[in-house]
């Protein structure tokens, strides 16, 4: 009698390629279907959002005491007053510099600026009257200035002048000192200067691997108005998260400094220079609106609310943070320190001169 050997059972026995690693089954990392475990997090993810809301309901009653807390209303305070006072002019930034990237055809900014680099400087420098915006503005223009070709020294120089010699600024400072009128022109010359020197400082001794160019995500192959929606987006949540960064930064380290260490530097004068330098740093207002706590300083000599107002617009916390995000750690880490020195030795040399 022959023996009929059984066939083998496909629904049991594993299959010799469905064990080998190079040949993953459905459902594993290999193939395009969701793995279990990206399942579960997914599923997780309202789990814990719903967890954290019953945690925050729970705990009101502590939360509200904080909050209630002196410092913490003044932290709120400072916090929502940068990120208001900033986020119109960034804004604006953006859309300018959407509308270089996408509408602008790079051979204009060839025509526009002078030939030679160490030309092109200044008038990169007087070109930022021409922009009605802050600091938080002024960054992402530069980065555009600078996707387009522009020579970086030129474009830094507008990125340092455009928040300080625009009229709004000009204008508010007039409004803010009206019995000294030269600090408006003390305000203009040093911010130039400045501006300037640092465009030209970078032609010098700048490095081509300390920038990094302003990344951009491509919107080849769409319509001009597709790409110019693209990149405000894009430049929105880029700069704004950086923003915010800097304007938290800056509230904590308002609401922990003592007030009385400010009436004690105004009674020396290199101190209180160096003071609201650093005050201009840590405060991070915009430039439309700093004149006007400049002027509510009195303490302080002309001199060093000049200082206040020429360093402001070019280094302070959240303009550090934007300006590493955009052109990179590197960059920012031997910009700043070069920019606040410079900008606290001209405003003393021209505040000897014409405050």
């Amino acid at each position: 009698m022959a023996i009929t050997k059984p066939a083998p059972n496909r629904a049991t026995e594993p299959h010799p390629e469905d064990s080998h690693p190079e040949n993953p089954r459905p459902g594993d990392q290999g193939s395009g279907d969701p793995r279990p475990d990206d399942q579960a997090r997914h599923l997780n993810s309202p789990l814990l959002l719903t967890m954290l809301l019953l945690m925050v309901l729970l705990m009101q009653g502590p939360i509200r005491g904080l909050l209630a807390a002196p410092v913490m209303q003044s932290w709120m305070t400072v916090f929502v007053a940068v990120v208001v006072q900033a986020l119109p002019f960034l804004v604006l930034g953006v859309l300018l510099s959407a509308a270089i990237a996408v509408f602008v055809p790079p051979s204009f900014f060839a025509r526009a600026l002078p030939k030679r680099p160490a030309l092109a400087v200044p008038v990169a420098g007087a070109a930022g009257v021409v922009l009605p915006g802050c600091e938080c503005a002024s960054v992402p223009v530069a980065g555009a200035l600078v996707r387009r070709g522009v020579t970086p020294a030129a474009a830094l120089a507008f990125l340092l002048s455009a928040p300080a010699i625009n009229p709004i600024v000009l204008t508010a400072t007039a409004v803010a000192f009206p019995g000294n009128p030269e600090m408006v022109l003390a305000r203009l010359v040093a911010s130039l200067l400045v501006a300037c020197a640092m465009g030209w400082l970078w032609l010098r001794l700048g490095r081509t691997d300390w920038l990094r160019p302003p990344a951009r995500s491509s919107y080849e192959g769409q319509g001009r108005g597709a790409a110019f929606w693209g990149s405000v987006r894009h430049d929105v949540m880029h700069a704004g998260g950086f923003l915010v960064v800097g304007a938290m930064a800056a509230a904590t380290l308002k609401a922990v400094v003592p007030e009385e260490w400010l009436r004690t530097a105004a009674g020396n004068p290199f101190v209180s220079v160096l003071a609201l330098a650093v005050l201009a740093v840590l405060l991070s207002i915009c430039s439309e609106a700093d004149a006007f706590v400049a002027a509510s300083l009195s303490q302080f000599s002309l001199t060093a609310r000049l200082t206040f107002l020429v360093v402001g617009p070019m280094i302070d916390l959240k303009l550090f943070a934007m300006q590493a995000g955009t052109f990179g750690r590197s960059f920012a880490l031997r910009f700043a320190p070069a920019t606040f020195a410079l900008a606290v030795l001209v405003s003393v040399a021209v505040g000897a001169v014409l405050l």
